[in-house]
């Protein structure tokens, strides 16, 4: 994993940590039940959302993916070192359910990570799932694999799916 990559999931856990993880703030709490509730644009509207794209130097064409990603993680309530994959697999989702959830795309994917993430007890780590949703590509979701069955993804695993 790059350095840039390490760095974008820190920058987006310091963002949920101060704008939706703090809990105990109703301002928290109402940015993260509007971005649960929001569209796209709605998202986009949000000025923490904004906030947001200029901290990680977000792009017209990424818009998309950013809105996908802050309302998926408006779900989380926690944030735990264990990876969103990881707990899913102590079983708490079925293997066909995750199979499906490896094969999604788009909507389909967005509303089936919802569930898993009110399945994990709304518990993960942050910066991880932000890098996930962000990239979503066969790297990702092969580290899920393996993550998913209790084991570290091998280098050269990952590294193929990215080829």
């Amino acid at each position: 994993m790059s350095e840039d990559h390490k760095s974008f999931g820190q920058t987006v856990l310091g963002w949920w940590s101060a704008n939706i993880g703090a809990r105990e703030s109703a301002q928290a709490r109402a940015l993260a039940a509007r971005l649960r509730r929001a569209g796209p644009v709605e998202a986009l509207s949000e000025r923490a959302v904004q906030d947001l794209a200029r901290l990680i130097h977000v792009g017209p064409a990424q818009a998309e993916t950013l809105a996908r990603m802050v309302r998926l993680l408006a779900d989380v309530r926690d944030h735990d070192a264990a990876p969103l994959a990881q707990r899913l697999g102590n079983g708490v989702l079925s293997e066909l359910r995750f199979q499906r959830l490896m094969r999604a795309q788009g909507e389909e994917r967005d509303a089936l990570m919802r569930r898993v993430i009110n399945m994990a007890d709304r518990r993960c780590n942050v910066a991880a799932l932000a890098k996930d949703l962000w990239l979503w590509d066969d790297a990702t979701r092969t580290r899920w694999c393996f993550h998913y069955f209790g084991a570290e993804a091998p280098s050269d695993a990952v590294k193929e799916a990215t080829q």
